[in-house]
C-alpha cells in the first residue's frame, strides 16, 4: 500500500451520500443512497487527487479497466438502455467517477438526473438485495494494469 493510499479518506459528502459496496484494486465501489436509479461511483484510493490527470499514468489505466469492467457489468445485470458514465466533481472535489443505469422509463429520461427528482434512499433489504446481485463483481478477479 502506497503513502497516497494510506492517506486516503473518503469525502464525507460522499460518505453520508453512499453505500460503500466494497474495493477494487484502485477504487471503492459504492452506491448512491437514491433508488430512483442504479447509481454507481468509483472512488480512487489516492489522497488528494480531484482530476483525472492528477493520477498517475499507471492509475489512470487501472481506473479506466476498473470503470469498463463496472459499466458493462452493470449493463448486462440492469439490462440498461444506456449508460451514464461520468466525472463532475463541482460539488465533491474528491475525484469520483459516476456509473448510472438509465432506462427510457427512469424517471428523468432522456434528461441528465442530477437534481431531476429529490433523492428516495433505499431501503436495509433493497440494499442487501443489491449486495447479493453484485456479490461477483467484488469477488472478480480484477488485476492491477501493469505501467
Amino acid at each position: 500500500m502506497d503513502e497516497l493510499e494510506l492517506e486516503y479518506e473518503l469525502h464525507p459528502q460522499l460518505a453520508a451520500d453512499c453505500v460503500v459496496l466494497g474495493d477494487f484494486p484502485l477504487c471503492s465501489l459504492l452506491l448512491a443512497n437514491d433508488s430512483n436509479y442504479p447509481w454507481f461511483i468509483l472512488v480512487p484510493r489516492r489522497a488528494e487527487v480531484s482530476e483525472l490527470y492528477h493520477l498517475s499514468e499507471s492509475d489512470q489505466r487501472q481506473l479506466m479497466h476498473e470503470s469498463v469492467f463496472l459499466a458493462e457489468n452493470l449493463a448486462d445485470i440492469f439490462a440498461a438502455r444506456k449508460m451514464n458514465v461520468a466525472t463532475l466533481g463541482n460539488m465533491v472535489p474528491q475525484l469520483h467517477l459516476h456509473h448510472v443505469v438509465r432506462f427510457e422509463s427512469d424517471p428523468a429520461w432522456p434528461g441528465p438526473v442530477w437534481g431531476a427528482l429529490p433523492a428516495v434512499p433505499y431501503s436495509d433489504s433493497a440494499i442487501h438485495d443489491l449486495r447479493h446481485k453484485l456479490a461477483f463483481l467484488m469477488d472478480a478477479e480484477i488485476e492491477f494494469v501493469p505501467e
